[in-house]
């Protein structure tokens, strides 16, 4: 049965947005860090934002004031909103869950080390 799975990926042009999801199994998201990772192919994945349980968050800065990440704890759902997109940010874009309360300092949660859970992946594409 699978914990994290990833929905909202898709095309679009540099200065758009998209929604990602990543549905979590309720034992994980009542006690997890979660975080958003990306990747591209020849490089190693990039942290992109974090939230603990407390609602702590951090994020890359190289997606500072575009991004923002959120819980949804009605349904188990974490969100990453992107904005104001560019060519830099296509990537596949993994959820990904640390068994952790909180991680401190937060800033120090976008390393992947701490995340035993992981989703298959959303491809983001944005074209210039």
């Amino acid at each position: 049965q699978e914990q994290l799975v990833e929905s909202g990926g898709g095309s679009v042009e540099a200065g758009g947005s998209l929604r990602l999801s990543c549905k979590v199994s309720a034992n994980i998201y009542a006690t997890h860090t979660m975080a958003w990772f990306r990747q591209t192919p020849g490089k190693e994945r990039e942290g992109v934002a974090v939230i603990d349980r407390p609602g702590n968050i951090t994020y890359a800065d190289s997606v500072k004031g575009r991004f923002t990440i959120a819980r949804d704890n009605a349904v188990n759902t974490l969100h990453l909103q992107l904005s104001s997109l560019k060519p830099d940010d296509t990537a596949m874009y993994y959820c990904a869950a640390a068994p952790n309360n909180t991680i401190s300092p937060i800033r120090t949660a976008l390393y992947p080390h701490f995340y035993k859970a992981w989703g298959q992946g959303t491809q983001v594409t944005v074209s210039s």
